[in-house]
């Protein structure tokens, strides 16, 4: 469970910076960071760039706002001082759907990436995005 949360709680900061109108000089870095990655790691062109990173943050803005209503229900069950079973099923439910509901929001966005991005192109940007989140991972062992 530790380890689940930490997965989201760190797919939430990255997400929470490309959400964020007014960002914090470390969030800031953090999603030039990952975008770079990005970038270098898929090698889009200039013109890719353009098309692409704009669609890719509204996808990141939609994984957040998911992610967040089940933290922030989870969070509600957390603070109560004897949470019922029926609280503590919603908010596992809710953790659950998150994720069903990120991998149905990848999935529509995988569909106008493939009008942008060459099928290697897409393949790689899973690689870059598993590298992001184990980079992250590793350097919080640290």
């Amino acid at each position: 469970m530790r380890k689940i949360l930490t997965v989201l709680m760190i797919a939430a900061i990255a997400t929470t910076v490309a959400a964020q109108g007014n960002r914090s000089k470390w969030g800031q870095e953090m999603l030039e960071a990952k975008h770079k990655m990005i970038i270098e790691t898929v090698g889009l062109t200039p013109t890719q760039q353009e098309q692409f990173m704009p669609v890719y943050e509204e996808m990141e803005r939609e994984i957040y706002q998911t992610n967040r209503d089940a933290r922030t229900l989870a969070a509600e069950v957390e603070k109560k001082k004897s949470p019922t079973d029926s609280e503590y099923a919603q908010a596992a439910e809710a953790i659950s759907r998150a994720k069903v509901r990120e991998g149905e929001i990848e999935a529509k966005y995988f569909a106008k990436f493939s009008k942008m991005l060459s099928k290697r192109q897409l393949f790689l940007l899973k690689q870059a995005e598993t590298k992001f989140t184990r980079t992250m991972l590793q350097g919080r062992k640290k």
